[in-house]
């Protein structure tokens, strides 16, 4: 299926210095943000305890807001868990309560609630200060290896300056996502983190499409600079780029819309992260690549001495 009747000549990379501009001003926002604010860090690496509970009715979640409030649980994170009857709380770590005391407190002040005739305990969770820690510790490392083992992997395939940009593109998309969490204060929990992880697998299999055209255009164009060449590639897989990216953000839209709050952070990170990889791609990595000063000279083939010699009869 082609989305194109005929490949584009759009000068993408005409536009470079204005594009790497505005990535380096939602950068430094991020990491400004990300310094002074930080990240509105889940219960999977604050500790703390998570409480379900059943309604015989459907729970109106402001009032239970409102109830927890009024008993002194004004950091409670109140959220449906699958149904409207469903009701799940997050409290953080309390002193001198352990888990049980504290999902008995919760549970008598929600059955006190007014027009609320019955509420039953479905389950209790208690995830420690010191396992969060490790969690945030441990995210923190699957973060780096990933980055490492990707920077590994490229630097074997391509040629450096496109490992350089392909490593470049995933920091971009991984600090950005990161900054809209942390200036809109999103909830960021284990199932983020995985979304991050997946963004940095997307971004590099679009970067990875990219470079390769370009590598194959670096040796099959007899004539162009590599700005054209780069130019010309980018504008061959863009039809490729556009259909995976739209096809995949329908998935994401439908989990975002209907998946839930359990994994409403997780399709918020997905969403910013499609478009934000699909721009680095784009941009980033390939300008990143060309501002390097890769040529058509570097991914010449290398020919060996004597070959020539060798094919005489």
């Amino acid at each position: 299926m082609q989305l194109f009747k005929k490949t584009t000549e759009i000068n993408f990379l005409g536009a470079r210095k204005i594009a790497m501009a505005l990535s380096l001003l939602l950068i430094a926002i991020s990491l400004v943000s990300l310094l002074m604010r930080g990240l509105n860090l889940g219960i999977d690496f604050t500790g703390g305890t998570l409480i379900e509970v059943g309604y015989a009715q459907p729970a109106e979640l402001v009032e239970v807001r409102k109830t927890l409030a009024e008993a002194g649980f004004d950091d409670a994170v109140v959220q449906h868990f699958g149904t409207s009857r469903e009701v799940l709380v997050r409290v953080p770590p309390r002193e001198g309560l352990n888990s049980a005391e504290l999902s008995s407190r919760i549970l008598t002040v929600l059955k006190q609630q007014q027009g609320v005739d019955e509420i039953k305990m479905r389950r209790v969770e208690f995830v420690g200060p010191q396992v969060g820690d490790e969690l945030t510790n441990d995210g923190g490392l699957a973060m780096l290896y990933a980055l490492i083992g990707i920077l590994i992997y490229v630097a074997l395939r391509f040629e450096y300056r496109f490992a350089v940009g392909s490593v470049a593109a995933l920091i971009h998309d991984v600090i950005i996502t990161l900054g809209v969490f942390s200036l809109l204060q999103l909830d960021f929990d284990l199932t983020v983190l995985a979304a991050i992880l997946a963004i940095i697998g997307y971004s590099l299999n679009d970067t990875i499409v990219v470079f390769d055209r370009i590598r194959e255009n670096f040796i099959k164009l007899r004539t162009g600079t590599p700005l054209e060449v780069m130019n010309i590639s980018i504008n061959q897989t863009l039809a490729r780029t556009l259909m995976t990216s739209f096809t995949t953000l329908l998935v994401v839209m439908a989990l975002f819309m209907f998946g839930g709050e359990l994994i409403h952070g997780f399709a918020t990170a997905l969403l910013i992260g499609i478009v934000v990889g699909t721009y680095s791609s784009i941009y980033v990595a390939s300008s990143a690549a060309l501002a390097l000063g890769v040529s058509k000279t570097d991914l010449m083939p290398v020919e060996k001495e004597g070959a020539e010699q060798d094919e005489l009869p």
